[in-house]
């Protein structure tokens, strides 16, 4: 298995599910009801396929890995780039959440809360995979010794051993 690959082709799942969100987003600013069940299977998709299984991975795996081996440019990268989006992205869905669950309970004006929130996540994501798959994944796999990819290859590989032999879903 090679890992960066795998999740080069896992943002490709997160960027579809990204535009979803956006066309929800536009149905409510076209005056048409809030689909909760569509909104809380967004959320879970994001919860937990692009933020606990993809971003487990670059954060439990090979952005370790840069931090530990690429001195100061990786470490910089990562802690100031890509970990800080990562975090902020968790916050937008956070705070979606909750703007939900208040115009369900008859705040009308937090429609404009889900909407921020939703198209922010939807844009901060997108520029994220973009410089992940141009510039991180990439910096990462040059500069990476043979053994360490192999070492994040073999741990990706156990991770989604893991995640299918507890029922998890990560073949989209």
């Amino acid at each position: 298995m090679n890992s960066i690959d795998l999740m080069v082709e896992e943002h490709k799942n997160i960027k579809r599910m990204l535009k979803v969100v956006r066309k929800a987003c536009f149905l409510i600013m076209k005056g048409y009801e809030i689909d909760y069940d569509d909104f809380n299977k967004m959320i879970d998709f994001i919860r937990n396929y692009a933020d606990k299984h993809h971003h487990g991975k670059e954060e439990k795996f090979l952005f370790k890995e840069m931090q530990s081996h690429l001195g100061a440019v990786g470490n910089n990268l990562v802690t100031h780039g890509m970990l800080v989006e990562h975090d902020l992205g968790r916050l937008y869905i956070s705070d979606l959440d909750e703007a939900l669950k208040r115009v369900k309970n008859g705040e009308e004006e937090s429609k404009l809360d889900v909407i921020s929130n939703a198209v922010s996540y939807t844009h901060l994501l997108n520029r994220h995979i973009d410089k992940e798959d141009s510039v991180v994944y990439v910096y990462g796999g040059k500069n990476l010794s043979a053994d360490i990819i192999n070492e994040i290859n073999q741990k990706s590989e156990a991770f989604e051993k893991e995640a299918k032999d507890q029922g998890y879903r990560i073949d989209m």
